[in-house]
């Protein structure tokens, strides 16, 4: 049954991946790099200052540093016990597929998926109440997550568990956050 599930994630990702367009490639290839999200980063935390202002924004700051730290700390540790052979590392598994950049590290799970996804779900649970646009974040780590797939470097299984595994962090970082102003009176 697991293999079979295995062959079916190859599978995925061979369709997935042999989508991509030769003109899309350096699109995909750049919005795949974190550097490039970095003025996304800074307005996160602006938002945060602002949705908070006059009430201690820094908390929320810290909790969503923290958050992403601690899930990109998680990140290393399961890949390192799992240690999961990317599908770019596979030498024949890699002819399948439209191979646009390499990493030497393990592919289970997606450490772009996972923090990005943490990243959003803290941030728009911090800012919702004065920003209810904010959910629109979630184009972020979708578009995040799926570059890794299309540049061949993660089985959708990889994104998958990333994203639940953010999603699951980014809420209890907002839990922590709330708990540690109850705790201050704030």
């Amino acid at each position: 049954m697991f293999e079979q599930l295995l062959e079916y994630d190859r599978q995925l990702l061979v369709y997935l991946n042999n989508l991509g367009i030769e003109e899309y490639d350096l699109f995909w290839s750049t919005i795949t790099q974190p550097i490039f999200w970095t003025p996304l980063f800074f307005l996160f935390l602006f938002l945060i200052y602002k949705a908070w202002w006059g009430n201690k924004p820094w908390m929320g700051q810290v909790t969503a540093v923290s958050t992403l730290l601690f899930t990109l700390l998680l990140t290393v540790v399961v890949k390192t016990l799992v240690a999961r052979i990317r599908p770019s590392g596979d030498e024949e598994f890699s002819k399948l597929l439209r191979v646009l950049t390499q990493s030497d590290t393990f592919s289970f799970f997606s450490g772009h998926a996972a923090s990005s996804f943490a990243l959003t779900t803290i941030v728009v649970f911090l800012v919702q109440r004065k920003y209810p646009w904010a959910f629109l974040f979630f184009l972020w780590p979708l578009a995040f997550s799926f570059s890794r797939i299309y540049v061949g470097v993660h089985y959708p299984s990889d994104i998958l568990a990333g994203m639940l595994v953010g999603i699951l962090l980014g809420t209890l970082g907002y839990r922590a956050h709330n708990s540690w102003r109850a705790a201050t009176g704030r």
